[in-house]
């Protein structure tokens, strides 16, 4: 076994399995998933011995994933949107199973934010190279995920963004959802708990991120996303109405692509290996993509949680700004902006 050290990443070079199991979506994305199963065997099968097991409307990705935990097979495929490479992700928590993406969702917010390869056969390579990198998973109220919690504007976006829309317009879809939440937009008041803190004031969004990539933009406080760090990254966006969500969202998209922190003084962030959010009212809760109720949330960060097949490491991030953001948001909204 080697181990390459590439900038921060420590990349280890695993032997050549005997075999994979591949959990396969065939109703993920909007590509011909005969055309993407048959090109996937056609360039992993001579290496590989391919357990394929297939998702279906009574037979999940989680469930198919851990019994192939327990059935301890050398490497565990996804392929699928992230939906299904998150919950086989969540099953692997833990193990020493590796895990290996082939994307082929609407999103692809895992394998973008890894640098995983997103065609099949660049993304099929990539397995057969054989790297991998340990990288943190998350709980939220005792849940596992993989990218980010998202409370309050986020998740009501996503909620809208129906299953039609997604597999007709793709990342569209969740542009288009945003846009008409803006029209609804309300503030709520939120106490965040750190190990070390404790911090309130007013917001309309927050997400608690482990990966995400820069189209996911209520998680891009940081700028850069870390998903080695031991850290949870909390977002906090707090604009007034909705042309300040305008040019905070476009600021956020900026910053992301640069590779900066955010300046603006309506969005803030902290870094942390433990957060509790409660909020008035209560807010929806999304976890990687998938609503599961309302807030208080408690996330806490879980290190070295699973070993991800990857190419190379993914970038550097800033630390945190929360307390210059803070001292803007803690006084008494003014009445016009409590009715945004």
């Amino acid at each position: 076994m080697e181990m390459e050290e590439e900038s921060n990443l420590c990349l280890i070079k695993s032997p050549m399995p005997n075999s994979a199991c591949l959990i396969f979506n065939p109703v993920s994305g909007q590509s011909n998933p005969e055309q993407d199963l048959a090109q996937i065997r056609k360039t992993l099968e001579p290496g590989l011995d391919l357990d394929i097991r297939f998702t279906t409307e009574k037979i999940s990705a989680a469930q198919l994933a851990r019994e192939a935990v327990q059935r301890q097979v050398e490497v565990l495929i996804a392929s699928g949107g992230d939906g299904t490479v998150s919950a086989v992700a969540a099953a692997l928590v833990g193990s020493e199973i590796p895990l290996g993406v082939i994307a082929r969702g609407t999103a692809n917010a895992f394998a973008v934010s890894l640098q995983i390869p997103i065609g099949v056969e660049e993304a099929c390579q990539t397995i057969l190279a054989g790297y991998t990198h340990r990288i943190d998973a998350l709980t939220c109220n005792g849940q596992p995920l993989m990218l980010l919690a998202g409370i309050g504007f986020e998740a009501e976006a996503i909620a809208r963004a129906g299953r039609e829309a997604k597999n007709r317009f793709g990342n569209l879809a969740y542009i288009w959802s945003a846009m008409q939440q803006l029209g609804e937009m309300e503030h709520f008041d939120v106490e965040l708990t750190t190990e070390k803190d404790f911090y309130q004031f007013h917001a309309v969004g927050l997400s608690v991120a482990n990966v995400a990539p820069p189209t996911s933009l209520l998680a891009q406080g940081p700028a850069h996303l870390e998903a080695d760090d031991g850290l949870l990254d909390v977002t906090i966006f707090a604009p007034a109405g909705i042309p300040g969500a305008i040019a905070a969202s476009y600021h956020l998209f900026q910053t992301a692509l640069t590779g900066n922190p955010v300046t603006r003084p309506d969005v803030g962030y902290v870094r942390a290996q433990r957060v509790t959010i409660v909020t008035n009212p209560p807010q929806k809760l999304m976890l990687d993509g998938d609503l599961i109720g309302t807030t208080p949330a408690t996330v806490e960060c879980i290190p070295n949680a699973i070993a991800v097949i990857v190419p190379e490491s993914p970038p550097e991030g800033p630390l945190q700004r929360v307390e210059e953001f803070t001292e803007k948001i803690l006084a008494p909204l003014p009445e016009a902006d409590q009715n945004q």
